[in-house]
């Protein structure tokens, strides 16, 4: 028996809130129970999933929480994506965890708990007792003078059960305290009060033992007839008590022995424990005397960033086992030490973080002096950041070894926003100190493989090394989000700005010299400031041919054609070749008007221009705006338009807001929002499955339609072609080269058809350019053709119906 929590991936903002579900899957794959939200999840009622195979709402055999692969995954107490089909038909991703397993057969059985006296209980549990928990029992006969030893008490003792002692003789492996015990016994005898005592025994064995020897009166009529009581076995206590004293004395002795700064702290940021070198410099540091149990919150509350920062490090220590900073106690004294903090967290018996110390050592002659000034000549004098030479010679390194380990990296660019009105306000030195601060909280954020540097006045850079481009984009957000949140004190003011910022995502082909990526990256950053500030720009590095091709003529006519929205827009279209279907079948393509004498830029020409420049979402989007405005003037068209295709950049897959865009555009127009088509590329979805997965959930909410385009470049487009929530296939061109006379490429094109029919979907064959080809997809079944041999592009206007006159005017046109 499994028991799954399942949550939706990505909560549908215009419908209800739906709660994430409860679901139990026996041993043999059937759904055991579910709980009262599954029928918002799955549409289904509780009770018509029980006893059913889970299978009924998974989208595919891949999906199945019972895989080897997402059981790998589930074990480890991660959670995986899967995707489930809704009763209506639809399919949506959610996040999939682990809650509860066992065995069916070891289900608990019906069962209750009563009180039972002690005095039934099998004598065997009170050695079983006695024995786990090391007391034993003990009781005097004040009538025969007898006393009478559990088993538990000889064992404590080390003897052997039964060996015969006097009380006297028992006394004598007290070590100290014997006659204290008598006058305990007479005091108890006399008055019935009772007594307990903490003794140092010797075993026979001669072990030391720390035991507690309790005792109370027993009354029998009024008068006291007995005495009973346990002794307890304490010395692993005394044992840990001893370590943790030992322990103590030897961090007071090893933080006392060196010059270097030693603080302790829990996760409250109370003192635990701090040298004399620490207390020192805290002292000249902040003027505040620190007491071991003082909360360093308070004792710096007229300190606000210097707390501010205090308060990031310890909470990296949380987070983190380990890490190194340098930086001086304090960033607002001047002539003050810099020190090297290396901070390590405490962690609890059950492994849980309790606290954090950190060990400073004084680095000053070290920064000043080493290396003949080396390290003034690399790091800035402001920050203590790399400054640009070294940053460039860092990416230069990289660079170089990123032909041998082929991953995915990251260059960022960040400049402040009207940074230049502090130093209208506040002076240089603010400034400075501004800068400090900001870049010791960036420092804190940044993961520490990455290269943070600054390379002039108010512009920072980024070198994220090994990090897929969604993580990249999000680091990116996630840092312009901080810096936008950054408050600095000054005289009573707050400062605060945002930054605007260029990331370019470095791929195989990307080129070698720093000096050309960071002339990209900044084409980034100036793009994201004139689009508005406080946003960051992302695209793919060019290589440095390509680079050079993204002239500023180019620029200017994108720039002016998504301003004033005059794209050309035209339209290919699609032709029905298995069967006859009625209705227009159209791809949305466009062109960038000329200036003067120049001609319109083709897809060749402006495309690498608008992703260098992280203009290819604004592009998408303003080809969908001007289509659907277009549209919205020729509502004859409503009942003809079956099929209105728009392919989309890589930026947009990966923009989380692109489906709600979408969804408000649609209900804008008259027409089905079922016509709309969005086409994402194979190798996108083969990079990114569960980014498009959650994109193509979205699109199916909004009404829209989903195509995979340029199915069969890779070996993955079958598995695409199955499991990917799309409803179209369309054939890539190298697939259809020499179709006709390629036995191969045949088999390939036949097999996706069919996986495509069978899962539902329909398929378009494109780039047929003779009637070879065209007969052998129509052999092959193949739903849909696009081609120059079916139709051209052409103008959008002459989509638009024919002008017909009527007794009642003219309609059409």
């Amino acid at each position: 028996m499994k028991e799954f929590i399942i949550q939706r991936y990505r909560p549908d903002l215009s419908g209800p809130v739906i709660q994430p579900t409860l679901l139990r899957v026996d041993d043999d794959g059937r759904i055991a129970h579910v709980d009262r939200h599954a029928e918002a999840m799955f549409g289904y009622d509780a009770g018509a999933l029980i006893r059913q195979p889970v299978q009924r709402i998974l989208a595919s055999r891949q999906d199945d929480p019972f895989a080897p692969a997402h059981r790998h995954h589930l074990d480890n107490g991660q959670t995986v994506l899967v995707t489930f089909r809704h009763k209506d038909g639809f399919f949506f991703t959610a996040i999939l965890g682990l809650r509860m397993e066992m065995r069916d057969s070891d289900q608990a059985a019906n069962a209750t708990i009563s009180l039972k006296d002690s005095g039934d209980m099998d004598s065997r549990l009170l050695r079983l007792a006695e024995q786990g928990a090391g007391f034993g029992l003990w009781e005097l006969d004040m009538t025969s003078n007898e006393i009478s030893w559990s088993e538990g008490m000889y064992r404590l003792l080390e003897l052997r059960p039964g060996t015969e002692l006097s009380p006297e003789q028992a006394l004598f492996y007290c070590q100290v305290g014997q006659n204290r015990v008598r006058a305990l016994f007479r005091r108890c005898m006399r008055t019935g009060r009772p007594f307990s005592m903490e003794l140092s025994v010797l075993t026979s064995r001669q072990r030391l033992q720390r035991v507690i020897l309790s005792g109370r009166a027993l009354k029998s009529g009024g008068r006291i007839q007995k005495l009973g009581g346990v002794m307890v076995n304490h010395s692993e206590a005394m044992l840990h008590d001893h370590a943790r004293q030992q322990a103590q004395r030897i961090l007071e002795a090893t933080a006392s022995a060196t010059p270097d700064l030693v603080v302790a702290v829990d996760t409250s940021l109370n003192l635990l424990h701090f040298n004399a070198p620490w207390a020192e410099q805290f002292r000249n540091a902040f003027g505040a005397e620190p007491r071991p149990g003082d909360n360093l919150k308070t004792l710096l509350a007229d300190f606000t960033n210097e707390r501010r920062m205090i308060e990031r490090l310890w909470q990296r220590a949380f987070d983190r086992e380990h890490f190194v900073a340098e930086m001086p106690l304090n960033r607002q004294g001047e002539g003050l030490p810099v020190y090297e903090f290396h901070f390590q967290n405490i962690q609890g018996l059950q492994g849980e973080v309790v606290g954090a110390v950190h060990v400073a050592k004084d680095i000053s002659n070290r920064v000043q002096h080493s290396g003949s000034g080396d390290y003034r000549m690399r790091h800035d004098p402001v920050t203590g950041l790399m400054n640009r030479r070294s940053f460039v010679e860092h990416l230069e390194r990289a660079m170089k070894h990123k032909r041998k380990r082929q991953s995915m990296d990251g260059l960022l660019l960040l400049d402040l926003d009207s940074f230049e009105q502090f130093n209208e306000q506040a002076g240089s030195g603010t400034c400075d100190r501004y800068l400090r601060e900001l870049a010791g909280m960036l420092g804190l954020r940044v993961r520490q493989r990455d290269a943070l540097a600054r390379l002039s006045g108010d512009t920072f850079a980024l070198f994220i090394e090994n990090c897929p481009e969604p993580r990249a984009r999000k680091i990116a957000e996630e840092i312009r989000e901080q810096i936008a949140q950054f408050q600095f004190e000054w005289q009573g003011r707050q400062l605060q700005t945002t930054a605007s910022g260029g990331l370019l995502i470095l791929g195989t082909d990307a080129p070698l010299q720093p000096e050309q990526l960071l002339t990209q990256a900044a084409d980034l950053c100036h793009t994201a400031k004139t689009s508005g500030r406080n946003r960051i720009h992302t695209t793919q590095a060019l290589p440095g041919e390509l680079a050079n091709r993204g002239t500023d003529r180019q620029l200017e006519q994108l720039h002016q054609a998504l301003d004033n929205g005059q794209l050309i827009l035209e339209f290919q279209s699609l032709k029905p070749v298995a069967s006859v279907t009625w209705g227009d079948h159209i791809e949305i393509l466009c062109r960038i008007p000329g200036t003067g004498d120049d001609s319109p830029l083709l897809p060749e020409q402006f495309l690498p221009v608008a992703e260098r420049f992280d203009l290819a979402k604004r592009l998408d989007r303003q080809v969908i705006r001007q289509t659907l405005q277009w549209l919205r003037q020729h509502r004859l068209l409503e009942p003809r338009l079956k099929y209105c295709g728009f392919n989309l950049s890589l930026a947009t897959i990966l923009d989380d807001t692109f489906a709600d865009f979408m969804e408000q555009q649609v209900r804008q127009t008259p027409f089905q929002a079922h016509c709309f088509c969005l086409e994402i590329r194979e190798s996108h979805a083969t990079q990114y499955p569960d980014e498009v997965a959650v994109l193509c959930d979205a699109l199916h909410r909004a009404g829209c339609r989903v195509a995979l385009e340029g199915a069969g470049a890779s070996v993955e487009s079958y598995s695409l072609a199955a499991n990917l929530p799309v409803d179209i296939i369309k054939l890539d061109r190298r697939i259809m080269n020499d179709l006709e006379r390629d036995p191969v490429q045949q088999i390939m094109v036949d097999a996706l058809h069919r996986i495509a029919e069978t899962a539902g979907k329909e398929t378009v064959a494109t780039f047929i350019e003779n009637d070879e080809t065209l007969r052998k997809v129509r052999t092959l079944g193949i739903h849909f053709g696009q081609g120059y041999r079916l139709s051209r592009p052409r103008p959008l206007e002459e989509l638009k119906p024919a002008e017909v006159e009527l007794s009642t005017g003219r309609i059409g046109g």
